[in-house]
Parts: C-alpha cells; sequence; structure tokens
C-alpha cells in the first residue's frame, strides 16, 4: 500500500490527488487545482474571471519541466485523468476498511460453507482457498498446509497493492506509447502529402514538355500546309483567268461568224484566230504533280518513348547516386524522368521547319514555241 499510495501524490501540494485529477501531454498528473496555481503564476498577466482562466497560455511541467500549452478553457481543456482517480477511490475504500475496529471485522467474517457454526480463520495454502479450523482437522483440507489468515491476507494486500502501482506505471508508460503512435501517424501523412506533391510537380513538367513539342511539330505540318495552300490558291487564279479569256474568246468568235459581209468577216478572223489558237493552249500554265496534296512524310513514332513513359517509378537508393554522378556526363544522353525512367533528351534546338520534296514540287513546262 506504501508504494501505491507514493504513485497518488500530488508533485505540487506533496498530499493525495484531489479530484479531478488532469494528465499532462508529458503523461504526469496534477490535481486540477494545484495545476490552476501552477497555471497562474507562470501566467500573471493573462485575464482571469473568477479566479478562472479565461484564455490560453503555457506553463511547465513541475515534473520533467516540459512545456504544456493550453487553450481558452485553460486548465478545464485538460483531459481527466479516470482511472488515477478510481484507483484514489478504491484505496480510500481500502484505507477506512483497514481501520476499522476489530469487532466490526469480526462480525463481518464469513461463515464456512461446510461446517455452518465455524468462522473461516485459516487459509488452505494448497488450495488457495480460505477455510475454516474444522475443514484442517476432520474436513477436506486435513491433509493441506495451511497458515494464519491474517498473515495471507496482508501478504495478498501488499501483492494487489504492487500490482495496482506496477499497472499504473504500465498505463502511463502506454500512455506515451500511444502519444507517440499518434504523432508518427501525423508525421506520415504529412510526409506522404509533400510527396505526392513533388510526383505530380514532376508529372506536371513532363505534362509542359510533351505539350511544347507537340506544338513544334504540329507548326512544321502547318507550315507546310499553308506553303502548298497558297501555290495552289495562286495556281488556280491563274487557270480562271485563263478560262476567262477564253470564254470572251470564243464570245467573240460567235460574233464574227454572224458576220454576212465577207471583207469584213475576213479581216476580222485571222486576228480571232490567233487568239483561238492562243488560248487553246495551257503550256504556259504550272502542272501539279501526281502525289503533291499528301502529307504523309510526317511520320511519327513513339514507341520507344511510349515504352520509357510505361517504366517510370520511384527511383532507388543506388539510382539516385547514380544520377548525381551522371549528370555531368548526359547532356544529350539519356535524362531522368520523374521517378527514374531513363528516355531519350530532346535536342538543344529545334529543327529546321520540313522542307517540301523537290520531287513533289509542281514542274513548269516550258511554253511552246
Amino acid at each position: 500500500m506504501d508504494n501505491l499510495e507514493k504513485q497518488l501524490i500530488c508533485p505540487i501540494c506533496l498530499e493525495m490527488f484531489t479530484k479531478p485529477v488532469v494528465i499532462l501531454p508529458c503523461q504526469h498528473n496534477l490535481c486540477r487545482k494545484c495545476a490552476n496555481d501552477v497555471f497562474q503564476a507562470a501566467n500573471p498577466y493573462l485575464p482571469t474571471r473568477s479566479g478562472s482562466l479565461t484564455s490560453g497560455g503555457r506553463f511547465r511541467c513541475p515534473s520533467c519541466r516540459h512545456e504544456v500549452v493550453l487553450d481558452r478553457h485553460g486548465v478545464y481543456g485538460l483531459q481527466r485523468n479516470l482511472l488515477v482517480e478510481n484507483i484514489i477511490d478504491m484505496f480510500k475504500q481500502e484505507s477506512s476498511s483497514s481501520s476499522r475496529p476489530t469487532q466490526e471485522r469480526k462480525e463481518e467474517t464469513p461463515m464456512c460453507d461446510v461446517h455452518e457454526d465455524e468462522k473461516i480463520n485459516i487459509y488452505c495454502v494448497t488450495h488457495g482457498v480460505p477455510t475454516c479450523s474444522m475443514c484442517k482437522v476432520f474436513g477436506a483440507h486435513k491433509d493441506c498446509e495451511v497458515a494464519p489468515l491474517g498473515t495471507v491476507y496482508e501478504t495478498k494486500r501488499s501483492e494487489l497493492s504492487d500490482g495496482i502501482a506496477m499497472m499504473v506505471g504500465n498505463n502511463d508508460r502506454i500512455q506515451g506509447i500511444i502519444s507517440q503512435l499518434d504523432e508518427a501517424c501525423r508525421v506520415i501523412e504529412e510526409n506522404s502529402r509533400r510527396q505526392k506533391t513533388k510526383v505530380c510537380e514532376k508529372f506536371d513538367h513532363l505534362y509542359s514538355v510533351l505539350e511544347e513539342k507537340k506544338r513544334q511539330m504540329s507548326q512544321k505540318v502547318t507550315a507546310e500546309q499553308e506553303e502548298k495552300m497558297n501555290y495552289i490558291q495562286g495556281l488556280t487564279k491563274k487557270y480562271g483567268d485563263h478560262l476567262e479569256e477564253s470564254c470572251k474568246v470564243v464570245e467573240r468568235g460567235i460574233q464574227t461568224m454572224e458576220e454576212t459581209e465577207m471583207a469584213l468577216f475576213l479581216q476580222n478572223v485571222r486576228d480571232l484566230l490567233k487568239k483561238i489558237e492562243d488560248a487553246s493552249s495551257t503550256a504556259h500554265l504550272d502542272k501539279v504533280e501526281r502525289g503533291y496534296e499528301k502529307m504523309d512524310h510526317y511520320k511519327v513514332d513513339f514507341r520507344r518513348e511510349r515504352k520509357a513513359l510505361g517504366s517510370l517509378d520511384f527511383i532507388r537508393d543506388d539510382d539516385d547516386e547514380n544520377e548525381e554522378e551522371g549528370d555531368g556526363e548526359a547532356g544529350e544522353g539519356a535524362r531522368t524522368v520523374s521517378g527514374g525512367a531513363a528516355v531519350s533528351a530532346p535536342p538543344a534546338q529545334p529543327s529546321a521547319p520540313q522542307q517540301i520534296n523537290p520531287s513533289l514540287s509542281p514542274t513548269r513546262s516550258s511554253p511552246s514555241t
């Protein structure tokens, strides 16, 4: 009992804990009143109302000097240690029962179940049960080892007190372990959030590189498209002008055919025949070769890149070391992407726009002489 009583002493008032008992984050216990006194002494300028603190503050644990930070509820926001309070109640009950008069205890002594007139006054050590003297002399415990009830009572009471004290200490240690585990969970969540943010940033950078490369390659195709379209539209205009001129010649020819005066007809027909001959010839106009409109020479093959993207993963420690050693030598070689997969590094400067294949260029026929 002495060991248990030492565990129930408040380090401030040096008396047994007075309920309510509060537990600090460092797992030490204090009377709430004592905790409030220490808190007010450490925070003399904080506003109070009716003797209680109305705003947060801090103080140090008197046992381990750990800093305790309180919210606006002050010490009333600290968690009560109901286990210690229950142990205090049990200790006080046991202490009061042990201080009763001997006569009162005798009146409460139970009777033997076998010998109803005999009180239980000895303890069977062999079977571990209390019994009466008649059971030892004539009954079931006559061959058993027995001991005085008072001696066994004090021994078992001391064992129980030591066990309770040990459990109180174990509970404090377990509470400390639980606090450490909660902190470990918080750190794991924070570290996971940080690493996921880094991974997302790496992928966002990779997306931007791909978008820029797509823009450059699309621009090459667009440049040749515009060049070919401009040429075809210009050629269309030339053929249109030629057609319009031919229509005018045809119309003049029809008008000449209606001329009945032979001399006037012969004067006009010579020039008209010359114009018909010129209008019938398209040798002076460009011709477009077959397949000029095709654009399939812009071919892509991303199988190697797709394989590299599919192998993206987190780098190992040895890969990280190799990457640091090879940073100065891999200027144009493999580049580590996001989690460690290597893909071919893009060229430092984009290549010049794709030129039209000379074999696909329109041919200009020389005009006939």
